[in-house]
């Protein structure tokens, strides 16, 4: 019967035995599509240094290559190599790949960090579903002395993906048979048998942190707070990257120069706010939107509270500025909260209480409205895997999404109405010509009755 019939694949995922036999496949299904596909080769490798454009690029992929070293007796094999060629220059990586819930080693890594500096080779690449707190950080504490003669680039599986999708449903490709190629990789790397996973566990620092809330004696220096602070970190990446594929836009957390040099500033930060207010907080950017998406999770309290502070508009009065922020927003969305913010005072209250009637709602002599903080209030999951009924990771990205669909992404930025022209005085402002619906319809030039 037709129904029953299996439409080939050109990656298929059918008999795929054991972590060894899926990290070979993804590994050579990966590097045999940046060979093939220039475009989605420029943006992986070019960030890597490697010499290439987005339309020619000469790329050779190999698989399971292996080295022997016969001085210290180690026989190093990674799982793959890359060679761009552009003229006289060629750039050299070296690639180690996971998949599923395997991690990476440091041992294994800074070996082939070593063949790479003894062939001068140029780079290291690793592959796997770790995804670290800050893009360019890797998951790994690696050797600086070593990172300084051969840097070392990471990529989840997530954001490889990522890429993926961007290059063939935003940017486009014109060749047909290289745009299809591209969606057979990741179509294969969407599925549960690649290997590569969706984030979907917090892992085992995760109920330890849980419990010490509860008896609310965290501690920033423990290492599972640590742990915790720099998963959450890599839920927010992995929040912004599954965002970006849907909207087709690069989003990105929002952090401090500060943090962007120094991943473990970040971290830090999160595990104090943790100890303080049990709470772990993140800023979101999407490019387009009137203020980054903000999100705060309460472990005690057990709620999500994402929320925005949008500026207001330049109208004179505050009834208008009000109505602006409102007219976008669905009358069904019930459970939001604005506060109203003017000089050296502000004010908080239910978006129904506002649609009522704002003379009512604010304050007696309130000043002028500068902005808004419009938040809304989530139901937060403590399971540490998305297996679970009530699973934080679930809740928060359900959180995130609802706050974009439904508040965010409405809003538009203000600008002020085109200014007005004034004719001078004595001078009559010129007469504009109509025409009736049948005249345009017409099709004449309608230019010329006027002169006849």
């Amino acid at each position: 019967m037709a129904e029953e019939w299996r439409e080939a694949r050109l990656i298929p995922t059918s008999g795929i035995r054991g972590a060894a036999e899926q990290e070979a496949r993804a590994t050579s299904a990966l590097l045999s599509v940046l060979s093939i596909v220039p475009s989605f080769a420029h943006a992986v490798l070019k960030p890597c240094g490697a010499p290439l454009g987005r339309v020619r690029a000469n790329v050779e992929s190999f698989v399971e290559v292996a080295f022997e070293d016969k001085k210290s007796k180690r026989s190093p094999r990674p799982d793959g190599l890359i060679r761009v060629s552009r003229g006289s220059t060629t750039w050299t990586a070296l690639v180690e790949v996971k998949t599923e819930s395997n991690a990476l080693s440091k041992e294994q890594v800074e070996s082939y960090m070593d063949v790479a500096r003894e062939r001068d080779f140029d780079a290291v690449i690793t592959i796997s579903n770790e995804i670290p707190p800050v893009l360019g950080a890797h998951p790994l504490s690696l050797s600086g002395h070593k990172l300084r003669r051969t840097p070392v680039y990471h990529f989840s599986w997530i954001r490889l993906i990522s890429i993926a999708v961007m290059e063939k449903e935003v940017h486009g490709i014109e060749d047909p048979e290289q745009s299809w190629i591209l969606g057979e990789l990741i179509r294969y790397l969407e599925h549960e048998k690649s290997g590569a996973l969706d984030f979907t566990d917090m892992g085992p620092s995760w109920t330890p942190v849980v419990n010490a809330v509860r008896q609310g004696i965290v501690r920033k220096d423990s290492d599972d707070v640590i742990d915790v602070a720099g998963k959450f970190d890599g839920l927010i990446r992995y929040i912004c990257l599954k965002l970006g594929q849907r909207l087709g836009v690069e989003v990105s957390p929002r952090l401090t120069r500060r943090e962007l040099e120094n991943p473990e500033e970040r971290t830090r930060g999160l595990a104090e706010e943790l100890e303080k207010d049990y709470t772990m907080s993140a800023k979101i950017h999407i490019p387009g939107t009137v203020a980054d998406l903000q999100l705060r999770c309460d472990m005690r309290a057990r709620q999500i509270s994402t929320f925005a502070v949008v500026p207001a508009s330049g109208q004179a009065r505050n009834q208008t500025r009000v109505n602006w922020l409102l007219r976008p927003l669905e009358e069904s969305l019930t459970d939001v909260v604005i506060e109203v913010h003017g000089p050296r005072r502000s004010h908080a209250a239910g978006i129904a209480e506002f649609r009522e009637d704002l003379r009512e709602v604010l304050p007696p002599g309130f000043p002028e409205i500068t902005r808004f903080t419009v938040s809304q209030m989530h139901p937060m999951g403590l399971q540490k895997t998305v297996a679970g009924r009530s699973s934080f990771i679930t809740s928060v990205i359900g959180a995130v999404d609802e706050f974009y669909v439904s508040i965010l992404q409405r809003q538009r930025p203000w600008s002020p109405p085109a200014p007005k022209y004034k004719p001078a005085a004595g001078e009559q402002p010129a007469e504009q010509e109509t025409f009736s619906s049948e005249e345009i319809a017409s099709g004449e030039d309608l230019s010329k009755e006027g002169s006849e």
